[in-house]
């Protein structure tokens, strides 16, 4: 038999069902705005029914509906794609970023990049071929080649600090992603202390799915919940979180790059000293970029390069302008055997002289370990002579010569420090020093008097108003290497080695077409790198959306359940004010007739 009062309990049960509803309701609609929330909602049902007996036996009376939980909507799935996706999308975001510091260093829109100096370099050697003897002409040339020299060492200046500005934002990821870490670990902790009696603590599950938002940012990740409600966060097989949990990351000591000019850092677990390495996130990205800007650094030093060794070799192979035309005479019998050397002094400027980097150094590309190699020689031991002519076609050697002191290897920013116009040539009437003549072999046979016959070559420089070897150097900047052979005429020779005339900074390319080259592939990479975000982008708000359409606060469908769980609340209110009378009638009034 049922209780008397159990229809009150019944609609007691829907007043506070109705009650907590209408409660989560107001939750909702308050933290619709707060960053990483989902909607919750009350999961009602039905109690247990009541046996009681009826004419034909038993039947189930309902007594009312009570609260299960308090879930929150949220799909795990979209969470899953959401973490991975991301981590892609900030990859690309940060390497676009770099990118876009990258070209404004080589920005050629204007006429202070390098491609502006380069042209007027050449524009300014051309002048000079046609008019080798103008004095204006000459400074010109010394002019713009310190320009470019100027421009090639300020974009290799310029990406030295991108670099260190990409490991400084390293190190502020490395600190974040500490910080984050430890928030979960704490939120975890939490978490599953609260839920140990049953309950599920969606405000803190939101704000630990938010922090791993933010950590999937940073890198590539897993995330795995156990029994207890805990998430484990593996990145690239490392454990980073494991429940309460987890592993530091630290930046190493500084690595001195004396190529670059920098400290270089490496990201390292503190707990074991292993490396850890992302495979994706922004924190790869920095790592990859600064791999990039290393590389473009590289392209400005080869083009530094080319300019100390190939352009220089060239140059060595001229003369300025000089006080008298003969500069060596080598004398043979008729059987072409070599007699004896006259000495003859030149008077004017010295050949075999370097336009870039400095006068007692012969610079030489090591192709094998993409280096310029710099013999430096002790000042005032250094002699260039030409070494023994034979015939009218004998290959003119400029030998140099002398104390060595030191032979280093120059690499990255080493190779654009070096790169300097000649202080021999900077200085006061240096100008006359510039070796726009090109030097040849003259024959003379004659009877030395004693009726043999006596054979003198000279090398002289040609005319003073001779601009041959300014022809090839101007025409150097644009030519590839199998084009400029033909005009290697002579051979220098280091202390005793030849000095390689096939070997370049820019492989077989020329110094301009090694430069738009670079240009080239930096814009397609760029614009391919602009495309992958904008379509990641794309991706990332369908996810985003995908998302919201389950945890996300909806204004309509919360104020319809408000009107709803309120209607509710209030029909159980009028249904418990009725039985409340009915009870009254029976309690107070049944059983006083006939009184």
């Amino acid at each position: 038999m049922r209780s008397t009062f159990a229809g009150l309990n019944t609609m007691v049960r829907g007043v506070f069902s109705n009650q907590l509803s209408l409660d989560t309701v107001g939750h909702n609609i308050t933290n619709a705005s707060t960053e990483g929330y989902s909607r919750q909602k009350v999961n009602l049902a039905a109690t247990r029914g009541q046996e009681i007996g009826s004419l034909y036996g038993t039947v189930l009376v309902g007594t009312g509906v009570d609260s299960m939980s308090i879930e929150r909507a949220r799909n795990v799935y979209a969470d899953k794609q959401y973490w991975q996706e991301t981590s892609t999308q900030q990859y690309y975001q940060t390497t676009q970023v770099n990118y876009d510091k990258i070209e404004a260093i080589f920005d050629d829109s204007d006429k202070t990049g390098i491609r502006h100096a380069l042209d007027e370099f050449y524009a300014a050697w051309h002048d000079l071929s046609t008019n080798a003897s103008t004095a204006s002409t000459r400074v010109a040339v010394i002019e713009k080649g310190n320009i470019l020299a100027d421009k090639l060492k300020t974009s290799g200046e310029q990406l030295q600090s991108q670099i260190n500005s990409q490991y400084d934002d390293m190190i502020s990821t490395v600190s974040k992603v500490n910080q984050t870490t430890e928030k979960i670990v704490l939120l975890n902790q939490n978490i599953m202390m609260q839920e140990a009696t049953g309950g599920s603590a969606n405000d803190l599950r939101d704000q630990r799915d938010l922090l791993v938002d933010e950590l999937s940012k940073y890198m590539n990740l897993n995330v795995y919940e156990d029994d207890k409600g805990m998430y484990s966060v593996v990145s690239n097989g490392i454990t980073l979180v494991g429940g309460i949990a987890r592993l530091t990351l630290e930046m190493s000591d500084p690595i001195n790059n004396a190529d670059y000019g920098i400290n270089d850092y490496t990201i390292n677990i503190k707990e074991s000293g292993i490396a850890f390495i992302p495979q994706n996130g922004a924190l790869r990205a920095q790592q990859d970029t600064i791999a990039e800007d290393k590389a473009y650094l590289d392209k400005v030093a080869n083009m530094a390069g080319f300019l100390l060794t190939t352009f220089n070799n060239m140059h060595q192979q001229g003369a300025g302008i000089g006080d008298t035309n003969e500069l060596k005479t080598f004398k043979t019998d008729a059987d072409g055997k070599l007699l004896n050397i006259d000495d003859t002094d030149y008077m004017g400027p010295a050949y075999g002289l370097n336009f870039y980097g400095d006068t007692n150094t012969v610079y030489e590309w090591d192709t094998t370990n993409n280096c310029v190699k710099a013999t430096n020689y002790q000042a005032g031991t250094v002699i260039r002579s030409i070494d023994s002519v034979t015939s009218d076609t004998s290959p003119i050697n400029i030998v140099i010569t002398g104390s060595v002191e030191t032979t280093e290897d120059l690499k990255g920013i080493n190779i654009i420090k070096a790169l300097t116009v000649n202080s021999q040539i900077s200085a006061t009437s240096g100008q006359d020093l510039i070796a726009a003549r090109t030097l040849s072999v003259e024959q003379d046979t004659a009877d030395d008097g004693s009726g043999a016959l006596l054979t003198t070559y000279s090398v002289v420089p040609n005319g003073t108003k001779d601009g041959t070897n300014a022809v090839n150097l101007s025409a150097l900047i644009n030519m590839s290497d199998s084009e400029a052979q033909k005009y290697n005429t002579a051979t220098i020779i280091n202390n005793g080695t030849s000095v390689s005339t096939t070997a370049r900074a820019t492989n077989n390319d020329s110094l301009n077409a090694y430069y738009i080259a670079a240009m080239s592939q930096l814009g397609s990479d760029a614009e391919s790198i602009k495309d992958k975000e904008s379509a990641q982008e794309d991706l990332i708000t369908q996810i985003v959306n995908w998302r919201s359409s389950t945890s996300g606060v909806d204004w309509n469908e919360e104020l319809t359940n408000m009107i709803t769980f309120q209607k509710g609340y209030s029909a159980c209110s009028r249904c418990l004010t009725t039985m409340d009378e009915m009870l009254d009638r029976l309690i107070n009034s049944t059983g006083t007739v006939g009184r």
